[in-house]
């Protein structure tokens, strides 16, 4: 997580015996959502609040540690359901045309299909049994145009190179090679957003000129289209290592 700055807000305790004024710092992080805070016993006692676990909860102010003070705990307030809905999908952006309804059957719906999404470090969904194979119209050996070494890279560059590399090796999608195999193709490409987000991509355009086309109809997109006339959502989805699902 990014800081992106840093704020001061100050929040009162009400209290009989006189308020007690606390003015907590707080770094603000980019992309980071939080439904509370907690304040530490040493951040307490700066201001002279000691909390005791006893029978009866409570707090003493200040240095007579005789005037007990009852600490209440008050029942959260419940959540607005499809507030409470809407939080698991809040790096998700809906339409704002969508009625309340859709914006609640929506979520509904991915929720109910949450197992055909992988999520942080769960494994890539893969179709077993069908394996694609890729035939050349040349044999080893290949020619120049295959056995061209990497890119030159910045020193930056080939860090997020390295850890894009070694994602995919711990996702299981690529493996290391032996110490007697014998690899032409290599140029991994980093393609880097406004944003500083990175891929990491194969240029793989010499390669498709000694590649065998595979023979198959092209879909129409009219036929495309007829399929989606009674659609509920339209959706818009950045897949993760997106070329690499199958």
């Amino acid at each position: 997580m990014n800081s992106i700055g840093r704020i001061i807000k100050e929040i009162i305790i009400p209290h009989r015996k006189g308020n007690i004024r606390l003015n907590p710092e707080f770094v603000v992080l980019n992309d980071a959502h939080i439904q509370g805070f907690l304040l530490g016993t040493d951040y307490q006692r700066m201001y002279g609040i000691d909390i005791y676990n006893s029978k009866n909860r409570h707090i003493t102010i200040g240095t007579n540690k005789d005037k007990k003070f009852s600490l209440d705990i008050y029942q959260i307030a419940s959540q607005d359901p499809l507030e409470e809905l809407l939080e698991e999908f809040r790096e998700g952006q809906f339409s704002t045309t969508l009625t309340s309804k859709q914006k609640l059957s929506l979520p509904k719906m991915l929720r109910k299909n949450r197992p055909a999404f992988a999520i942080g470090e769960e494994p890539l969904g893969k179709i077993k049994g069908h394996d694609i194979e890729v035939y050349l119209d040349v044999e080893r050996p290949y020619p120049p145009m295959l056995r061209r070494p990497p890119y030159p890279a910045s020193l930056e560059t080939r860090k997020k190179i390295e850890k894009h590399i070694n994602e995919l090796l711990d996702m299981d999608e690529i493996r290391n090679i032996g110490l007697n195999e014998i690899v032409e193709i290599n140029t991994p490409v980093l393609i880097t957003w406004h944003d500083g987000k990175s891929r990491l991509c194969g240029d793989f355009r010499d390669l498709n000129n000694y590649t065998k086309a595979d023979r198959h109809p092209i879909p129409r997109i009219p036929h495309g289209l007829d399929k989606l006339e009674k659609a509920k959502y339209i959706t818009k989805m950045h897949c993760m290592k997106g070329f690499r699902q199958n």
